[in-house]
């Protein structure tokens, strides 16, 4: 099986971007991931509406690989409870730690990829398990 079937090029960059806005830095001994939403959402109001920019870019990509409407209107509500929440001062520092709405509506884009492609993805799975041989013993 040498063609391999992958997500979209555009669905793995917006996997990395909403790593890298929600969770790419980890707090040692206290298991916590933050990302940039929560460095850049520590400037009041200006920080939450650049990374809502960040976010809307997120959903852009989302229409790229023509995710439905509803499941972008999902992902922009998601957008909104984050970026209200973070206008609250204290409150929106640890919302940004706890609610990540870019991993959200990443989330909601592969679910819907995988809905699209399940025959596919299982037939590859199948041949893999048949093309599949044991290790030989020496």
């Amino acid at each position: 099986m040498n063609d391999a079937f992958q997500a979209p090029d555009t669905l793995l960059q917006a996997q990395k971007l909403a790593d890298l806005t929600d969770s790419k830095i980890r707090i040692p001994f206290l298991g916590i991931r933050l990302g940039l939403d929560f460095l850049v959402g520590l400037i009041p109001v200006v920080g939450d509406l650049i990374m809502v920019g960040v976010s809307l870019v997120i959903v852009g990509m989302a229409k790229q690989m023509d995710v439905p409407t509803a499941l972008r209107v999902a992902m922009l509500k998601n957008i909104a409870i984050d970026f209200l929440l973070g206008l609250i001062p204290f409150v929106g520092d640890l919302v940004d730690l706890f609610y990540k709405s870019n991993q959200k509506n990443v989330r909601i884009m592969e679910r819907w990829w995988v809905s699209q492609n399940h025959q596919e993805i299982l037939a590859r799975s199948q041949q893999a398990v048949e093309e599949w041989e044991p290790p030989q013993d020496n």
